[in-house]
């Protein structure tokens, strides 16, 4: 028990005070463009390299997520034999958010991922692959379900899936 109020500890504080939001936790160092709103009880991991695009919405509840130790826990290599975590085995890779990005409620956006320009994210997707410009993703995993359409100052999706148009 005592390794791990050790980790909470050291979790606490490396938890930094942050500009967006009292309720969100901002991990490492990630690049945030201007204009950025971020919602309460959101998880921004930047210890693998996170960069998002100016003026995007990080919705309340979104996890994005630049490292893995789920390699290092299955091995059961968490803890060295002092007693001290073992940072050996935590996989690390960047994640890209473009310009004008809406991610919504709840999604997660896992390691390693790019998320184009003037793309939506919808609730409570899970982001595995990457998603181009101008697109709309949603599900879990994310699949790209349209796309995003900008004309005359107005935004609408064009659903590749006939049935999805009418969910609106």
């Amino acid at each position: 028990m005592n390794a791990m109020n050790d980790e909470y500890d050291h979790m606490q504080k490396r938890k930094k005070k942050n500009k967006y939001n009292d309720h969100s936790w901002i991990l490492g160092e990630p690049n945030i463009g201007e204009g950025c709103w971020i919602g309460a009880f959101t998880l921004i991991d930047g210890s693998g390299g996170l960069k998002i695009g100016k003026e995007c919405d990080i919705s309340s509840g979104v996890h994005i997520y630049t490292h893995s130790s789920a390699k290092r826990c299955v091995l059961g290599k968490r803890f060295n034999p002092d007693g001290s975590i073992n940072s050996n085995g935590v996989e690390k890779a960047p994640v890209e958010i473009g310009d004008h990005t809406f991610i919504g409620a709840n999604a997660t956006i896992l390691m390693g991922t790019k998320i184009g320009s003037h793309s939506i994210i919808g609730a409570g997707a899970v982001v595995t692959k990457d998603v181009p410009d101008f697109s709309c993703a949603a599900g879990a995993p994310a699949k790209i379900v349209g796309k995003v359409v900008i004309k005359n100052n107005t935004v609408s999706v064009e659903y590749f899936n006939k049935k999805q148009s009418k969910k609106k």
